[in-house]
């Protein structure tokens, strides 16, 4: 019985398979390293983050803006718009997120195969 418990115990004290790693802020450095020359894939929707600034977006059409890192932000324009909105972002292994300024406006993403 005591080998028994013993194991048990191990068990649990032992890392999970799988576990996801908590979800940790981006500086601006991490950020542009993560999203240049990437694609990342949403729920629906697939973009992609050129070089150039550039990046195009696909939810079943093509819709092209532009992308920047401000500070420790993700910012990003789509024409004919003229405004930048900017986003925290967040990593937890290979999974990102954007965070927006209201508390619903949360944005996952992984990189696309």
């Amino acid at each position: 019985m005591r080998g028994l418990i013993s194991a048990v115990m191990l068990l649990a004290a032992a890392p999970v398979v799988g576990e996801e790693a908590a979800w940790q802020p981006m500086s601006g450095a991490e950020i542009a390293h993560a999203l240049t020359g990437r694609v990342l894939q949403y729920d629906s929707a697939w973009q992609d983050f050129r070089v150039s600034g550039r990046t195009l977006y696909n939810a079943g059409r093509d819709s092209w803006g532009y992308w920047r890192v401000e500070g420790d932000r993700y910012c990003s324009m789509w024409p004919p718009s003229d405004l930048w909105a900017c986003y925290d972002m967040e990593r937890s292994g290979h999974r990102l997120r954007f965070i927006g300024s209201g508390a619903d406006d949360v944005t996952e993403a992984r990189y696309r195969d």
